[in-house]
């Protein structure tokens, strides 16, 4: 019985933790790029349950080749084991702007912090007091020659991430490269975004707002080779892949389990009173 409280206390236990991914979610459900959260847990170690002599003993020295025989086995319960993020493709959201970029496709924008690069899939961009494409809390976005400078409505991003803009703007316009085909007169290069991938991006930690950073597990980051690039889609940013529909599911799914569990453990305490105080008295 005393195995039972246990079994349905580490039961309650998983399910709290699978309440809290789902609660967080729920709560990020509009933030852009945000990333759901899986909480995946697994069972302790089953018992094996062996025949045994009348004297409590086992038929054979335990651990012997020739050991009581096997008749069945007895789970211990579950415990948590992780929790980690799904990269799916969240939907994209037109907004007109010119700072807002999202990406359609595996990879992050590289973003320039006091605590070293970060990575986002949070496109909703502005332009700082000197200029820079920065992100919401001002941190810079990096293309592969450094901090992108820029001047509002006076440039584009194609769909390999290169940043064009008037020659007019350009700090350097003798340095960069004419634009074919362009919109205006003289229109040039001016930088690429740096856009980096990951040999397990499922192993990158979250640092809140919308950042990632690498770890250990999920190796450094790698800028993204040309015509294997996600596609870059200016005036857009992308959605959570939450969906709230099934995580609202989830929710009573997890309300329900923890009830059960719940009811396992004021169960067996409500036998073991009976066995306490009826059946030792007889």
């Amino acid at each position: 019985m005393i195995r039972a409280w246990y079994t349905g206390a580490s039961g309650m236990r998983a399910q709290q933790f699978r309440l809290d991914t789902v609660a967080n979610n729920l709560a990020n459900v509009d933030v852009n790029g945000y990333k759901k959260d899986t909480s995946v847990h697994k069972s302790f170690p089953e018992l094996l349950m062996r025949r045994m002599n009348d004297d409590g003993l086992y038929k054979h020295p335990f651990g012997s080749g020739d050991a009581a025989p096997i008749i069945g086995k007895l789970g211990l319960g579950v415990e948590y084991n992780e929790s980690f993020t799904q990269f799916e493709q969240g939907p994209l959201k037109e907004t007109g702007s010119d700072v807002d970029l999202a990406l359609d496709g595996e990879g992050f924008f590289s973003v320039a912090t006091p605590y070293g690069e970060r990575y986002t899939r949070n496109g909703a961009f502005t332009i700082g007091k000197e200029g820079y494409l920065e992100t919401k809390e001002g941190y810079p976005v990096l293309g592969e020659n450094g901090p992108i400078r820029v001047q509002a409505n006076n440039f584009t991003v194609d769909k390999e991430g290169q940043v064009w803009v008037n020659a007019e703007y350009a700090d350097n316009p003798e340095t960069m490269v004419s634009r074919e085909g362009n919109t205006w007169e003289d229109t040039v290069l001016l930088d690429t975004l740096k856009l980096v991938e990951f040999d397990r991006e499922r192993y990158l930690q979250k640092q809140g707002s919308s950042f990632y950073r690498e770890s250990q597990e999920s190796g450094p980051a790698l800028i993204i080779a040309q015509g294997e690039r996600p596609k870059v889609e200016q005036g857009f940013v992308e959605g959570s892949n939450v969906n709230p529909v099934l995580e609202m599911v989830q929710m009573i799914e997890v309300n329900r389990a923890y009830e059960a569990n719940q009811r396992v453990i004021q169960t067996t305490d409500a036998m073991a009173g009976k066995l306490i105080n009826e059946v030792v008295k007889l």
